[in-house]
């Protein structure tokens, strides 16, 4: 459905030094620097995908979306999609994306939401049976009944967002990019804003790419990640590979009746120890955690065991030192 293949990007960037002097002569004289944001990125994603897109500020992810939404044209390469060159074909294309930018906003600031909605509808041509269908089912699916008549600037960050992702899909996209959809939201929004995406994948089959650096959006929704350091493709495979990769430790946390000796247990590295609670470090590929614990209920009188894999924020880490992003 999407094939990227050899996709440069540069920016012309003003620069000058502090102070009036350089000031009154920049007025005359300008000085620039290339910035080179992406450097022949190459990737392809099946219809159907959930794909996260990582990287840290400034790695190109934003610019990698709007090649690929038609906003910008790239230097160099090629970009296909469902057959069209986005920014070529940009008329005929976007009638087939939705696009949600989180610090951006599709909604009219002064006018009701289902006005917005209304003008989106004429703007895209749906037909009159088909928006009524999808305005009902995306009301439903996110709770808009409320915030329909209400204007966009009264409504909170989490409203506003859900709103957005309800007026990128009114004409029934087939691939929806995400930038940062979940930011500032608070727990309960991010949580509704993760379900509708997985149920819209799973039920109408939209292809989603996902723009973020809240890894627990990672988690919930991509199977796949594509991670970019300095516009330059760094990773592409699903989690389970990155925490075979880099993720072979585990944290082993037990709880056991009284025991104020530490104790030491052969396979395993102690982190941290109290009268009735220990923490150890366990590599997998050298030790079973089932041995481990075996070999420590010899020793105390376990109560309850934990076994915690390393959060994805580390494993992201690694992966970016391993590069030296």
């Amino acid at each position: 459905m999407i094939a990227l293949q050899g996709i440069s990007k540069s920016f012309k960037v003003a620069k000058r030094s502090a102070g009036l002097r350089q000031a009154v002569k920049s007025l005359f004289v300008r000085e620039h620097t290339i910035v080179e944001a992406l450097h022949g990125i190459s990737f392809s994603i099946q219809e159907g995908e959930i794909v996260g897109y990582i990287g840290p500020n400034g790695a190109g992810k934003s610019t990698t979306i709007k090649v690929m939404s038609g906003i910008l044209m790239p230097d160099q390469g090629t970009c296909s999609i469902m057959g069209y060159t986005p920014w070529k074909d940009r008329t005929a294309y976007v009638k087939h994306i939705g696009v949600v930018f989180g610090q951006r906003s599709q909604l009219w600031w002064d006018v009701p939401v289902i006005d917005s909605f209304e003008l989106l509808r004429d703007i895209y041509k749906i037909p009159a049976a088909e928006y009524k269908a999808n305005l009902q089912l995306l009301t439903e699916s996110l709770g808009l009944q409320e915030l329909l008549r209400t204007p966009v600037r009264q409504l909170s960050l989490g409203q506003r967002m859900r709103c957005e992702i309800a007026a990128s899909l009114l004409h029934g996209p087939k691939i929806l990019f995400l930038d940062e959809p979940t930011i500032g939201l608070d727990a309960v929004s991010k949580i509704a804003v993760r379900q509708f995406i997985k149920t819209i994948n799973k039920e109408k089959g939209v292809t989603v790419i996902l723009t973020t650096h809240d890894m627990n959006d990672i988690e919930a929704l991509a199977d796949r990640i594509l991670m970019i350091g300095k516009g330059t493709l760094l990773y592409d495979g699903t989690l389970s590979e990155l925490r075979s990769r880099f993720g072979t430790h585990r944290i082993i946390t037990a709880d056991f009746c009284e025991h104020a000796q530490p104790v030491d247990i052969p396979g395993a590295f102690r982190l941290s120890w109290s009268p009735e609670r220990a923490v150890f470090s366990v590599d997998i590929e050298q030790e079973q955690i089932a041995t481990i614990i075996s070999r420590l209920s010899e020793q105390v009188a376990l109560l309850d065991v934990s076994v915690e894999t390393k959060p994805v924020e580390e494993l992201i880490v690694q992966l970016y030192k391993e590069y030296q992003v």
